[in-house]
C-alpha cells in the first residue's frame, strides 16, 4: 500500500480535497452523482477522525436514495456504484497512506469499513421507504380507480383513461364476484394480500382487478367464462377457511354493465344470508326467481299469505307440511325422490300433499296449480315465514 512521506498535508486540508474515481450511479444521471460525492469525500475526514457519520449526514444518504428510487434507478445499481466509488478512492485517502504498521492499517479499515456499512444501510432504507410509499400510493389509486368502476361516478371518458394505466379494459363481458368473511376484508391485510398474489400471478392485469369495499373483497373479470371467478373462490377459501361466501354475478357488457353486476353480486351475496343459503358459492342466476319476487314484497306476502295461510291450521303446524312441498318441488314432482330426500316413506309423503290441497285449496299434483304452489312456496322462503308471521294485504 502507497505511503504518504512525513510533512505532508495534514488530513484537515486534505478533507476538502476532490476525491478520484467518483461516477454517477448507473441510470442516474449527474445529479444522483453530485448528491453522493459529498458521502465519498466524507471518507477523508474518516480515515483521519475515525468517527462515524452522523445523524444528519445517514438522513441526507436516504434522501438521496429516496430521489434515486423516484427516478427508477434500480437499488443494486446505486449501492454497487457508491461501494465501487468507495473503492477507488479508497488508496487516495490520507491514513491509508499514512498508515506504517498492521495496527494503524487495521484501525483505518475499520473506520471506513464501519462509515460505508452505516452509508449503504441508510441507502437501502431510503430506497425501501420510498419504495414502500410509492406502492401504497399506486395502490391507493387503484383502489380509487375501482371504487370509482363499481359506482359508476365518473364519466366513461375519464373511466377509460385511468382504466389504461391498469391495462384494465373496459370493452366486452366482466362478471363481478363478491367475498363476505366472517372477519371483514381490509386493504393491505393477510387475507386480502393473499388473494390478490394468486391471482396477480395467474392472470394478467387486464383480466381483473380486485379491491376491498364495506368490508368485502369484489374480483372483477374480463370475459364470461369462470376461470377467474373459480380461481378468486378457492384462494378466498384458502385465506380464510371455511367460513365465508361468494356471491357470482351474471357477466354484462362496458362501465355500467360492471356498475349493475357489481350490485347484483352485492344483493346476491345479502339474498343467500338471508335465505340461509349454506353454499360457499351462489351465483346470481341460481336465485334470480327470489331476486324477482323481492321487487314487489307487498304482492308476495300477499300471495304467501292467500295461498299457504291455511297450513297454519295442520297438526304441528304449517313447518312440515311446507318442508314436504319445497322438497316435492325439489325432486322433480315425484313422490319416491321426496321420500328419500326427506327420509320418509312414500305413503306419508302422500298423505302430506293430500293436506296440502285440502287446507290450501291448490293441488301441487295438477299441473295447473302447481306453479301458484311453488311461487308462494319461494316466497315464503324469502319471507322467513311461518318463522316470521305475516299479514295477509287489505
Amino acid at each position: 500500500m502507497p505511503r504518504r512521506k512525513n510533512g505532508q498535508n495534514a488530513a484537515g486540508s486534505e478533507a476538502d480535497a476532490t476525491v478520484p474515481g467518483v461516477a454517477a450511479p448507473v441510470g442516474s444521471g449527474p445529479p444522483a452523482a453530485s448528491a453522493l460525492d459529498p458521502y465519498l469525500k466524507r471518507l477523508v475526514g474518516i480515515s483521519t477522525s475515525r468517527e462515524r457519520l452522523g445523524e444528519h449526514e445517514l438522513e441526507g444518504l436516504r434522501e438521496v436514495a429516496a430521489a434515486a428510487a423516484g427516478r427508477g434507478t434500480a437499488l443494486t445499481a446505486l449501492v454497487s456504484e457508491y461501494l465501487d466509488s468507495a473503492c477507488r478512492v479508497w488508496g487516495d485517502l490520507p491514513d491509508t497512506r499514512r498508515a506504517e504498521d498492521h495496527e494503524g492499517v487495521t484501525a483505518v479499515v475499520s473506520a471506513l469499513l464501519r462509515a460505508v456499512a452505516d452509508a449503504t444501510v441508510a441507502l437501502t432504507e431510503g430506497y425501501e421507504t420510498a419504495h414502500r410509499a410509492a406502492i401504497r400510493g399506486e395502490e391507493a389509486t387503484r383502489r380509487e380507480f375501482v371504487d370509482d368502476l363499481l359506482e359508476g361516478r365518473t364519466d366513461l371518458g375519464r373511466l377509460a383513461e385511468r382504466a389504461e394505466r391498469f391495462e384494465f379494459r373496459l370493452l366486452g363481458p366482466h362478471t363481478v364476484a363478491v367475498a363476505r368473511a366472517a372477519s371483514a376484508f381490509g386493504a393491505g391485510d393477510p387475507a386480502t394480500h393473499y388473494v390478490e398474489e394468486a391471482l396477480t400471478t395467474r392472470f394478467a392485469a387486464r383480466e381483473v382487478l380486485t379491491t376491498t369495499k364495506d368490508g368485502l373483497l369484489v374480483c372483477v373479470s374480463r370475459g364470461t367464462g369462470p376461470d377467474v371467478p373459480e380461481a378468486f373462490a378457492a384462494a378466498v377459501g384458502d385465506a380464510v377457511g371455511d367460513q365465508h361466501q361468494l356471491a357470482i354475478s351474471r357477466p354484462r357488457r362496458g362501465p355500467g354493465g360492471i356498475v349493475r353486476s357489481y350490485q347484483e353480486a352485492r344483493s346476491t351475496l345479502d339474498l343467500a344470508a338471508q335465505l340461509g343459503l349454506s353454499a360457499p358459492l351462489v351465483h346470481a342466476a341460481d336465485v334470480l326467481v327470489f331476486q324477482v319476487l323481492g321487487r314487489d314484497r307487498a304482492a308476495i306476502t300477499d300471495l304467501v299469505a292467500t295461498v299457504l295461510g291455511g297450513l297454519e291450521q295442520a297438526r304441528g303446524g304449517p313447518q312440515p307440511l311446507l318442508n314436504t312441498l319445497t322438497a316435492y318441488f325439489a325432486s322433480g314432482c315425484l313422490n319416491t325422490a321426496t321420500a328419500r330426500r326427506l327420509e320418509m316413506s312414500v305413503r306419508t309423503v302422500a298423505y302430506r300433499l293430500s293436506r296440502i290441497r285440502q287446507l290450501t285449496g291448490h293441488d301441487p299434483t295438477d299441473p295447473d296449480q302447481r306453479y301458484i304452489l311453488q311461487t308462494a312456496a319461494l316466497g315464503a322462503r324469502l319471507l322467513d315465514w311461518p318463522s316470521q308471521p305475516i299479514q295477509p294485504a287489505d
